[in-house]
């Protein structure tokens, strides 16, 4: 919220900051980025919002900059019922940001905890990752125009990590966001090979030497193995050390996911993509490695759903665009594809596949077969529209041949090669199942333990019982439920433990939130001073409140469920 529509990048960053903040506590679950900025300025009911994300809570906030100073607004909403369990303002210098975002996130995490159960939080949340707040911001304008993922915008990305580096050079961050961009450009083939990968491993170098405990540590390992070198077992090694730093890491789970479907483990790789739809629901790219799973399946109604899920997510999205016609080419629906692509650049390949596929068309002209042969010298192909087609006609030895020459190259786009099924004719060929031969065997993966964790036990039984007793009798004698500010942590604090002992012992060992442990002694001196003749001139809200209710719709939403009636009619019933 400013004059400075420019500063929007400045707000995005910290509610990405928050974001990851809360991602690092085990057991909360929190929608990433790109689902949680797909309704970000939408004019939508939270109830909806609820619904589309699978949550039933909503943080909502502003960021207000001005100068030097720094003003975030957070709100807590029930999806169900609209209800604001919690709203603070904070207010502080710039150059305090990481501690304002560090308290911001434990505020929430602790927020969260009061309403809904036990999870332990950790001391801090969120780390400084520059003393400069130069070099943070322009790191925050660097990451905003990689996350759109064009490379006109990623080579600007780089332009503004460099300019953070030169701020600090220390700043581990921006080092491993170079090395991200500059493998993205030589993978996508808009950088030269030797000079992309020189850049990037000067900027690992110096990443690692400063840092090592960042999930890009691993990660820019599975970039080198994985689509570098196709070293697949390294790979796998890689990418569970990124998701031992955050096991919802969106980046990871996808990678996950393409490990084993380039392997043909396809109910491994359904685990991680529908955790990726989990924790990101709105997020095309998601929804894209959804489809390509159920497309190597030969599942291509499942995959046709997804991919026109993801197109609708990002209308701009071209390799979706590319998945649907070879659906739709796979269930021989030429209507469709006609209405779809007649329009498109790529129409004439896209059509001359389908004659190929469905129509028995064997032959192809002289230049179009001498075009074809030039295209294993282009790296930046996205989708192998001319492969494909070689491969259903006559021409198989030559599209065998240039399949050999693309893995050879070790090109991500031919990764999946071996369960393509518009390659199925090239598999009468007794070599195409040994071009390449993985290093990773179903024996060598272990897939994450499915269903709830258990909650480990932080507090034995005579620990419980004296802590329960504690409880109890300080909130008979002292009656602390009157404040309405009382927090977890300030109880802890009273009682001598910690919050995550005492958020243990109130979730896990009597079986209720803090909120409904606290509101249900607030319910119960409402009620008995509530049938006090000498109050009987003040309203049962004035009540409410004197009782430790900060809110009328929370008091009446609290009565009415544990009282199966309403405040007044139970005053009525009980003072006959």
């Amino acid at each position: 919220m400013s004059n400075d529509i420019e500063n929007e990048y400045f707000s995005d960053g910290i509610t990405e900051e928050i974001i990851n903040a809360l991602t690092k506590i085990n057991g909360l679950k929190v929608i990433a980025r790109t689902s949680s900025f797909a309704l970000k300025g939408k004019n939508i009911d939270v109830r909806e919002i609820g619904k589309q994300l699978g949550v039933v809570t909503i943080l909502e906030g502003s960021v207000r900059k001005s100068v030097n100073k720094v003003r975030i607004t957070a709100q807590l909403i029930d999806t169900v019922d609209g209800t604001h369990f919690w709203s603070k303002n904070f207010d502080s210098q710039l150059n305090d940001i990481f501690e304002l975002q560090d308290e911001v996130s434990l505020l929430i995490a602790n927020e969260i905890r009061n309403n809904f159960g036990y999870f332990e939080i950790q001391e801090h949340l969120v780390k400084n990752s520059t003393t400069n707040v130069d070099a943070y911001e322009l790191f925050l304008k660097g990451r905003s125009l990689q996350l759109q993922w064009t490379p006109e915008s990623l080579k600007k990305a780089i332009t503004y990590y460099d300019n953070a580096i030169s701020k600090d050079i220390n700043y581990a961050k921006a080092y491993y966001a170079n090395l991200q961009c500059y493998g993205l450009l030589v993978t996508w083939g808009y950088m030269p090979q030797e000079e992309g990968m020189e850049k990037a491993i000067t900027n690992f170098l110096k990443a690692k030497a400063l840092d090592t405990q960042l999930p890009e540590y691993p990660l820019s390992f599975v970039g080198r193995s994985f689509w570098g070198e196709w070293d697949f077992k390294s790979a796998y090694h890689y990418i569970n050390e990124v998701l031992a730093i955050n096991p919802n890491h969106i980046d990871g789970l996808e990678a996950m996911a393409e490990l084993f479907l380039a392997h043909g483990f396809f109910k491994e790789a359904l685990v991680y993509a529908d955790k990726l739809l989990e924790v990101d629901p709105l997020s095309a790219n998601n929804h894209y490695t959804y489809a390509n799973i159920h497309y190597y399946k030969r599942d291509f109604e499942t995959a046709l759903h997804h991919i026109s899920r993801a197109i609708n997510l990002r209308p701009d999205f071209d390799l979706a665009y590319h998945k649907k016609a070879l659906c739709l080419i796979s269930l021989n629906r030429k209507e469709e594809l006609t209405n779809t692509f007649k329009n498109n650049p790529l129409w004439e390949k896209i059509h001359l596949l389908f004659d190929c596929v469905n129509s028995g068309r064997n032959e192809l002209p002289q230049d179009v077969l001498a075009s074809f042969t030039d295209k294993p010298l282009e790296r930046n192909q996205i989708t192998l529209f001319e492969l494909f087609i070689l491969a259903n006609t006559r021409y198989t030895a030559l599209a065998f041949d240039i399949l050999r020459s693309y893995i050879d190259q070790k090109r991500g786009q031919i990764l999946n090669y071996k369960f393509e099924p518009l390659l199925k004719p090239l598999q009468t060929n007794k070599e195409f199942f040994t071009l390449n031969v993985s290093n990773l065997s179903y024996d060598d993966i272990t897939l994450p333990v499915s269903g709830k964790e258990t909650s480990k036990v932080i507090l034995n039984e005579q620990e419980q019982s004296q802590l329960k007793e504690e409880l109890l009798s300080y909130f008979d004698h002292d009656k602390p439920f009157l404040d309405p500010q009382l927090s977890l942590n300030t109880v802890a604090e009273a009682l001598h433990t910690s919050p995550n002992k005492l958020s243990y012992l109130i979730n896990e060992v009597m079986g209720m939130n803090f909120n409904e442990f606290v509101n249900k002694k607030r319910l119960t001196h409402f009620k008995s001073i509530a049938l006090l003749p000498e109050n009987e001139n003040i309203t049962l809200l004035g009540l409410a409140y004197d009782s430790g209710f900060n809110s009328k719709s929370v008091f009446n939403n609290f009565f009415k469920k544990n009282e199966k009636t309403t405040p007044s009619s139970w005053l009525k019933a009980n003072k006959r």
